[in-house]
């Protein structure tokens, strides 16, 4: 029996302790198994690691299959330009590993360069850093996977070479970015259609970027930072103006090292550390963890104000204190320290909002994906271009573009963040990853930019504190704030509270009397194809007793699970 009828078979809506805003039947079934599960953001990205986790492999080796058939049926949102953060719980050790995959701005990147640029620019030659994510799953693979490049990229090669049908979603980014890849001919050859738009269903054929990934099987990832593919990236940016050179390819080194930890309410939470903004999900739990979220109700009024105010409150500290901790002391202890979280609630006004940007304490484009196999490992992964198709440009003869991330960079020398060469800009991108009872329970991630937080703050609430299972925790309208400096150059601070009409139509008018300045949309953002859920979210959750894995998907874009 298939693993996809299996899935099938087990899968079902259960009853929620509390139905919300949205009640059965789902948008999305709760997909349930034992022995394996992939929650991706294709159909194709969760086929390819499941196949993987069926023949053997575990969920390291899973994850590589998924990032790099993400280059390939959504390269508009990551791939092997891009970078990114891993998060795992390995069983055989005992411990939750992290590994930090983003690349740094090139050596000859500074501060009076990009000034004589007139700043940094949001797509184009000169707008990408060192792409880490390759090396980073490299690392991974070599000290925790099992299996070996020619049959984990099998199938991104097959579905690169013989082509993919574009759904609607992925048709659409395209054709979006049309007016983006025009003006680079080998970005109109590879990734518009005569150039011009797609049509859903049309089959996606690309040649080069097939070839690239047989010679990364053949050869591994060192030849995409030291060999055959490291001079064709670097050559063609020389040739065309940009700053990134062979030696900041071949001086990369992906970084493992310690998560940053807190505890909420019996579960131990584990996210992505600086350069990450990681720490705004766990300096908020410290927040709310003493206050009573269930007496308030779930989306009332007083619940919505007061996640937006402690929001606010963590990500004025991430603004100021959180850049490459190579380049500045980030002081995460103190910040996730109980007793400053004490400090930093009592600046909440249960009656009034704070107006604009709060005040610091004293102390785009992405993927992600969640995976569980039956040896008892968990990883929950975000990786990104940044942008749509990353900077635009298409490495020719690759098939490949690469990230415009240097645009997180500040050019104020007094930013924590301020552009410097080698050094890495601070990161939207935060997977996270739950224990409880020494047991992994929850992985859990999301795309969308300075909304990544803020909506896996309300996802995990909504299993944690309200009891419901993952597919109707992902399918209840999340709120945005704005009132911080956005992470993309040149920073601008927001002073809006996004809410969709259906929230908006119930609570609205007591936010604006607490002062929130609204902006109601018809459906759910960041991704508005959905009229609920938080993001575009992509939840493993595991029963400590059972061992049943749960996975669910928000209701947008192309997000699927499989598992069995």
């Amino acid at each position: 029996m298939s693993a996809l009828l299996l899935a099938a078979l087990l899968s079902i809506a259960c009853q929620a302790q509390d139905p919300g805003e949205v009640k059965e039947p789902f948008w999305r079934t709760l997909v349930m198994g034992t022995h394996g599960m992939v929650a991706a953001e294709h159909p194709l990205e969760a086929r390819a690691g499941l196949h993987i986790l069926e023949r053997g492999g575990n969920a390291i080796d899973a994850a590589v299959a998924v990032f790099y058939m993400t280059g390939v049926v959504e390269q508009h949102q990551a791939g092997i330009g891009g970078d990114a953060f891993i998060l795992a719980y390995l069983a055989k050790q005992k411990q939750v590993i992290f590994i930090n995959a983003t690349g740094p701005a090139p050596k000859l990147a500074s501060i009076e360069r990009y000034r004589k640029e007139g700043g940094i620019p949001a797509s184009g030659i000169l707008s990408s850093t060192v792409p880490g994510a390759v090396g980073g799953f490299d690392l991974a693979l070599r000290k925790y996977g099992t299996r070996k490049y020619p049959e984990l990229l099998e199938e991104a090669i097959e579905a690169a070479r013989d082509g993919h049908p574009l759904t609607h979603w992925c048709a659409g980014n395209h054709n979006a970015a049309i007016a983006k890849l025009s003006p680079y001919p080998g970005s109109v050859k590879a990734l518009l259609k005569n150039g011009g738009a797609f049509e859903p269903g049309d089959v996606f054929r690309q040649p080069d970027l097939a070839r690239t990934l047989e010679l990364m099987a053949r050869e591994g990832a060192g030849t995409f930072y030291r060999g055959k593919l490291a001079h064709l990236t670097a050559d063609f940016y020389g040739k065309h103006g940009g700053v990134l050179r062979y030696e900041d390819l071949a001086s990369y080194q992906p970084e493992e090292g310690p998560p940053i930890h807190t505890s909420y309410k019996g579960y131990d939470v584990y996210e992505a550390s600086p350069n990450s903004q990681g720490i705004v999900l766990l300096q908020s739990l410290n927040m709310l963890e003493p206050l009573d979220l269930k007496a308030m109700g779930h989306n009332s009024a007083p619940y919505v104000h007061t996640l937006v105010e402690t929001l606010k409150l963590a990500f004025a500290d991430r603004d100021h204190w959180v850049a490459d901790p190579r380049f500045y002391k980030v002081p995460s202890r103190q910040l996730l320290s109980k007793r400053y979280a004490e400090e930093r609630r009592k600046l909440i006004d249960p009656d009034h909002a704070h107006p604009g940007a709060a005040a610091y304490g004293n102390p785009g484009e992405t993927s992600s994906f969640s995976i569980a196999d039956r040896y008892g490992n968990l990883v929950s992964v975000t990786h990104s271009n940044n942008g749509t198709f990353g900077s635009g440009v298409v490495v020719e003869g690759g098939g490949y573009v690469l990230n415009n991330r240097l645009q997180y960079f500040s050019l104020d020398e007094k930013d924590a963040n301020a552009l410097a060469p080698g050094k890495r800009p601070r990161h939207t991108i935060n997977p996270a990853l739950a224990m409880k009872n020494g047991k992994p329970v929850l992985a859990w991630n999301t795309p969308g930019g300075d909304n990544q937080p803020q909506a896996m703050l309300q996802a995990f609430l909504n299993i944690v504190e309200f009891g419901m299972n993952p597919q109707l925790a992902l399918e209840q309208p999340t709120v945005m704030t704005a009132n911080f400096h956005a992470s993309n150059y040149p920073q601008p601070a927001g002073d809006k509270l996004t809410i969709p009409e259906v929230l908006a139509a119930r609570i609205g008018g007591e936010l604006r009397r607490k002062g929130h300045r609204l902006e109601v949309t018809r459906m759910q953002r960041p991704y508005s194809q959905q009229p609920a859920g938080a993001g575009a979210m992509k939840v493993v959750w595991i029963d400590p007793e059972s061992g049943v894995m749960f996975g669910a998907v928000s209701p947008a874009k192309d997000d699927y699970v499989m598992g069995w």
